[in-house]
């Protein structure tokens, strides 16, 4: 049996976030012709190369054997809870910069910089007014891609502490989406490493945003 979980755009066109099948296709590539099969609406989308495929949380090829009991996540392409260590969470509530900061400067003292990005809500997408944003994401391969993120921020540019937080959930317009806080002796690889993290974050984590503009609801693929 092998369990395939849907996501952002796909979920909606299937009409179900989770698809069971009782066979199972040799390889990933097997598995998306039979979905393409039962599912028509979905047919375009899978074909079209831009769709990305998770094994057990983790990202494989069309190639990849699959095994029963495997779980399969199908996620469009990334638009941009629970806590680990307290410096990687995804969380519906809103958070406080304040209170992220003044936990990172505890860290060391050592630090001799920290640099924050802050992501909002915005009024505009694309010349097209938005009224609000709805952020949905694959629970615990989302963590695991930040916590990635976290330690590669910190190995590659020799930073002290890396705080990555990004909210779920709708958020009307002007509310905070995302922070990453991060510590350095130098001023130089915390703005590096500020940047690294939240364009990783948009390249790698499965989290997709949905805008309501007077036209209706678009998922948002393009991340500048």
């Amino acid at each position: 049996m092998i369990t395939v979980k849907l996501f952002a755009m796909l979920k909606d066109k299937a009409g179900t976030a989770e698809i069971t099948l009782e066979e199972r296709p040799a390889t990933v590539k097997d598995l998306l012709a039979v979905i393409a099969g039962r599912y028509p609406a979905l047919m375009d989308s899978l074909s079209c190369g831009r769709i990305m495929v998770s094994v057990n949380q983790e990202f494989v090829k069309p190639d990849a054997p699959l095994r029963d009991g495997d779980e399969v996540g199908l996620m469009p392409p990334f638009s941009g809870g629970q806590e680990r260590q307290g410096v990687i969470r995804i969380q519906t509530e809103p958070f406080s910069l304040d209170a992220e900061v003044a936990r990172v400067k505890k860290t060391s003292d050592s630090i001799g910089g920290i640099v924050t990005f802050l992501g909002t809500t915005r009024d505009i997408s694309r010349g097209e007014s938005v009224a609000k944003l709805e952020f949905e994401h694959y629970p615990g391969m989302a963590e695991k891609k930040l916590a990635e993120i976290r330690e590669r921020a910190i190995k590659e540019y020799g930073v002290i502490d890396a705080t990555i937080i990004h909210r779920v959930g709708t958020l009307p317009i002007g509310e905070n989406i995302v922070l990453i806080v991060i510590a350095a002796v130098h001023r130089d690889e915390a703005f590096q490493a500020c940047r690294f993290c939240i364009d990783e974050l948009k390249r790698i984590t499965p989290i997709w945003k949905k805008e309501t503009t007077p036209d209706g609801v678009v998922w948002v693929e393009e991340h500048p």
